[in-house]
């Protein structure tokens, strides 16, 4: 192979490493139920960001430094978490690497799940559910409160395509996508997988709690 084609070589496999590494740090998740992401979830708060910076998180095993978006936010409520409430939260800096992006003006409100990380500050990323409040409906509101608590020892079945099915009683099959092409569907937008007093769980919408009768056994 003569040097120019050596160099043309070159330059691809350089090109494809390169590609191959983007793609590794790339951000991937998969998609989860509301509930879910409530219940995965160390803390769930409504809040505003009030500021924003470039923090530095240490350092990598090569020494480089690594950098974290903190918000500082004015919390509103809190639906699950610590006894102290949250004043600052931690992201990636970069979407490439499941990092947040929120407006800090201090004027638009958010939903926020996240992981802990003690003395008042949390971690977030694209894989945990944020949405701005004006967004999540009033039966999404209203179970956060104590709705999807109920359901946390219930399983969410996400049906990505026809044939789908649950294999135990404690699954609700989650249908928005292969029904609505959309994971932000009627069932993720309206209803709650609720346990029930047989140790079952099924589909519940409504705002107000679940009757007594559907507890024990009323077909949703």
């Amino acid at each position: 192979m003569n040097p120019a084609m050596r160099s043309l070589w070159a330059a691809v496999a350089l090109l494809l490493a390169w590609r191959l590494d983007e793609l590794a740090e790339a951000c991937s998740c998969s998609p989860v139920h509301p509930q879910q992401a409530f219940c995965n979830a160390d803390i769930v708060i409504r809040a505003k960001v009030v500021g924003k910076k470039e923090v530095n998180a240490g350092n990598d095993i090569y020494g480089n430094p690594i950098k974290r978006i903190q918000y500082d936010i004015k919390q509103i409520k809190m639906f699950k978490g610590p006894d102290q409430g949250i004043e600052i939260i931690f992201t990636a800096p970069s979407s490439a690497v499941c990092g947040v992006s929120l407006e800090p003006n201090g004027k638009k409100e958010y939903l926020i799940t996240g992981k802990g990380e003690g003395n008042k500050k949390m971690h977030v990323t694209l894989c945990d559910f944020i949405e701005p409040w004006d967004s999540v409906t009033a039966t999404q509101k209203k179970s956060l409160s104590q709705r999807y608590e109920m359901g946390c020892e219930c399983k969410i079945t996400r049906c990505p395509s026809i044939p789908c099915s649950i294999n135990a009683p404690n699954e609700c099959l989650w249908t928005d996508w292969v029904v609505e092409k959309s994971i932000t569907g009627r069932q993720a937008s309206h209803y709650a997988c609720i346990k029930r007093s047989d140790g079952s769980c099924a589909w519940y919408r409504g705002e107000a709690p679940p009757k007594k009768e559907f507890l024990e056994i009323e077909d949703p």
